[in-house]
C-alpha cells in the first residue's frame, strides 16, 4: 500500500496542476476497486450511496458507520480518498473538527463539510457560524501530520434556496475560513458555474449527475472547474439498472434486461484472487 502521506500529497497536487480531474464516488469496496482499475486518480465516498447500499435514506448514517466505511474504502485501493462527512455529525465546530480527525485517522486525505442543518425550518446554518465550523475543520486539518484537503460546501441549491448571491457569499466566507476547495452542489447552468469560479480563488468542485447542467469534462474545464465529482450518480445508476431488471422479471416474467449484465468472467476477473 502507498503511504498515507504520499496519497495526501498526490491529492493536493491534483488540485494544483492545470486542467480538470474527475473524482468518482464508489459506494463499496467492489466499486472502489473497479474505478481504480479504470485509471481514475482519486475517489470520494458518497453518504447517499452508503445509505442506499445499507437499505436506508440518505442522511441517516452515524459518525461511526461513516468512519468505518471510509476506512474500508481507503484500504481498498492505492488512490487518495476524500470523505463525504456531511455536516460533521454535530452542530458545534468541535464536532466538525473531530470528524476531520477521525476521517484522517481512517485513511482519508480529504473531506467535505456541508452548511446544511438537516432542519426543515432553518435548512442552512447562519453564514458566520457556518464559517466558524469550516475554520474549526481547517485548524484540525492543519494539525494533522500530512496534508488534508478540506472542501467546504454551500448547500443553498440542494435545500430549495437557489440564491446565487448568497451561495457565493458563503463560499467566500469559507475560503477566508481556510477551506482548500469550494463546492456548491446543484448549480443549474454553465453561467452559474462560471460565476462561482470567477468569484473565488480556490479550486471549485462541481458535481455531475444531478438535475440541471449536464456538461462534459471539456466544457467544465473551459469554465475553470478544477474537480468534478459524481455524488450518488454511479450508485443510482447501478440501482436503477437493478430495479428495472428485477421489475421486468417480477411484472412481466421476462429476462431481457439481465442479458445486458456484464459477463460473469469479465467481472470476476476484475478482482484479485484471495491470498492463501
Amino acid at each position: 500500500m502507498i503511504p498515507l502521506a504520499d496519497k495526501a500529497h498526490a491529492f493536493r497536487d491534483l488540485h494544483r496542476r492545470p486542467g480538470t480531474f474527475v473524482m468518482p464516488n464508489p459506494w463499496d469496496v467492489g466499486s472502489a476497486r473497479l474505478l481504480a482499475r479504470m485509471g481514475f486518480e482519486a475517489l470520494a465516498t458518497t453518504s447517499a450511496g452508503l445509505a442506499f447500499s445499507s437499505g436506508r435514506r440518505d442522511g441517516t448514517g452515524t459518525r461511526d458507520e461513516t468512519i468505518a466505511h471510509v476506512a474500508s474504502l481507503a484500504a481498498a485501493t492505492d488512490l487518495p480518498l476524500s470523505a463525504d462527512l456531511e455536516r460533521g455529525f454535530g452542530d458545534a465546530p468541535r464536532d466538525v473538527a473531530r470528524a476531520i480527525r477521525l476521517a484522517a485517522a481512517a485513511g482519508a486525505v480529504g473531506g467535505s463539510i456541508e452548511d446544511a442543518t438537516g432542519q426543515t425550518g432553518t435548512p442552512l446554518y447562519d453564514v458566520d457560524f457556518a464559517a466558524d465550523r469550516v475554520r474549526a475543520a481547517a485548524e484540525a486539518a492543519r494539525d494533522l501530520p500530512h496534508p488534508f484537503t478540506l472542501t467546504a460546501r454551500a448547500e443553498n441549491f440542494l435545500v430549495g434556496r437557489p440564491d446565487l448571491r448568497d451561495t457565493i457569499a458563503r463560499l467566500q466566507a469559507y475560503q477566508a475560513a481556510g477551506a482548500d476547495v469550494l463546492f456548491a452542489p446543484g448549480l443549474t447552468t454553465g453561467d452559474e458555474i462560471a460565476t462561482v469560479v470567477a468569484s473565488v480563488d480556490r479550486p471549485v468542485n462541481i458535481v455531475m449527475g444531478l438535475q440541471g447542467a449536464q456538461l462534459t469534462v471539456a466544457e467544465l474545464s473551459s469554465l475553470g472547474v478544477r474537480r468534478i465529482s459524481l455524488g450518488s450518480a454511479l450508485a443510482r445508476t447501478a440501482f436503477g439498472a437493478f430495479l428495472r431488471a428485477a421489475e421486468e422479471v417480477h411484472q412481466h416474467g421476462r429476462f431481457d434486461l439481465t442479458s445486458q449484465a456484464i459477463a460473469f468472467r469479465e467481472i470476476n476477473d476484475q478482482f484479485p484472487p484471495m491470498e492463501s
